[in-house]
């Protein structure tokens, strides 16, 4: 709340209409900028499609980027460098690694800019809140369903994006809490990260499953990891004999859905990650109190829902 106060007062509080013209940039529309872990993946530019539907809906001004991939933690910490040397209004930031940027957490508090987190959390107490999914809670959704298909017994991998931000984090540890607490006879093979490159996810699916022909399950954790996923299961012949689990939406799980490759996946919201992000960011410049979290939902989906109203609203290609 402190920081609240702190940041109304330094953005000028422009009072309860969100385009009022405050900011430190000097224009006439406040202006936040985002800095994502990507732009490579659909996931992405869903994000940045909700961030521009606030923007347009609150009269604010919004700049989206992000590295060249997601494992480029140092290109990152430059793109927000670089933002906040341009003295927006706000700043949305997911973290590619939730420590790498805690001093630049700082220098934004002591520039008086207020920061929304948004799909990954800063291990950091200056972001007055977090837009995101329940990660935890949807690989442990993820897992459940693994359990099922695969009949409670057989090994399992997981091929997961990082070991770095709360989102490989968070999705790593419910889908392994769950089956610990949960599935006995379920054994879970050593946890691989590919950096949500889909390519790198393929050579390490591969590895996998020539090490393991009896393999049962592999969840990929994210949109990369899943597409890695997918392609090593197709390049072995092994689609329908190993049950895929993916993380994220976009054209190639959706196709691998229909076709029966995936068995299903976990969709967040990416659209409304962008758009509460950006919608929490009008506030505090607005001197509102935020909550500390803001959850933005996910949903499971397979062949037997995909098609679904509810579904086909927060799916991307």
């Amino acid at each position: 709340m402190a920081a609240a106060l702190l940041i109304a007062t330094a953005c000028g509080g422009s009072g309860d209409t969100p385009g009022g013209g405050s900011g430190g940039s000097g224009g006439d529309r406040p202006t936040i900028a985002l800095v994502s872990k990507g732009f490579q993946h659909q996931f992405w530019q869903a994000v940045r499609q909700g961030a521009e539907k606030a923007a347009e809906e609150f009269d604010v001004e919004v700049t989206f980027e992000g590295p060249d991939s997601e494992s480029e933690v140092a290109q990152q910490i430059d793109m927000l460098q670089a933002a906040l040397d341009r003295k927006p209004d706000a700043i949305g930031f997911a973290a590619l690694d939730s420590q790498a940027a805690a001093p630049l957490m700082e220098e934004a508090k002591r520039r008086d800019i207020p920061v929304i987190a948004f799909d990954s959390g800063v291990d950091s107490d200056v972001p007055l809140t977090t837009a995101a999914t329940n990660n935890r809670a949807a690989a442990a959704l993820a897992a459940e369903h693994m359990v099922e298909l695969i009949g409670g017994k057989g090994k399992v991998a997981l091929v997961v994006h990082d070991q770095t931000s709360v989102t490989g984090v968070e999705r790593r540890d419910g889908f392994i809490e769950y089956i610990k607490e949960n599935a006995p006879d379920v054994e879970i093979l050593p946890v691989q990260y590919g950096g949500g490159d889909h390519l790198e996810s393929t050579n390490l699916t591969r590895a996998i499953i020539e090490g393991n022909p009896d393999i049962a399950g592999i969840f990929g954790a994210n949109e990369g990891s899943a597409i890695g996923v997918i392609n090593a299961v197709r390049e072995l012949g092994k689609a329908g004999e190993i049950v895929v689990i993916g993380f994220d939406s976009g054209k190639a799980q959706i196709d691998a859905i229909k076709d029966g490759t995936m068995a299903g996946a976990i969709t967040q919201n990416p659209i409304g990650i962008g758009y509460e992000t950006v919608k929490a960011a009008v506030k505090a410049i607005n001197g509102e109190q935020l909550p500390k979290t803001i959850d933005t939902g996910f949903y499971w989906y397979d062949k037997s829902n995909i098609d679904d109203e509810e579904i086909q609203a927060v799916l991307y290609e």
